[in-house]
């Protein structure tokens, strides 16, 4: 994936080891399941095109 994927899933790494929060606990409050939790931290995941396609999909 890209660099930015990259950095938006090391952030959110940050962050949740900060916080003391499992990747199971933030992907059950995302509603994901964890081990896309992780694939979104490793930056494997395009989240602009997620987003776009989860917004697509609604209506």
């Amino acid at each position: 994936m890209s660099e930015l994927s990259n950095v938006i899933g090391q952030l959110i790494r940050n962050r949740r080891t900060q916080r003391s929060i499992t990747q199971e606990a933030l992907a059950l409050q995302c509603g994901i399941d964890r081990s896309y939790m992780g694939r979104i931290e490793r930056g494997e995941v395009n989240l602009t095109v997620e987003k776009n396609y989860m917004k697509l999909h609604r209506h």
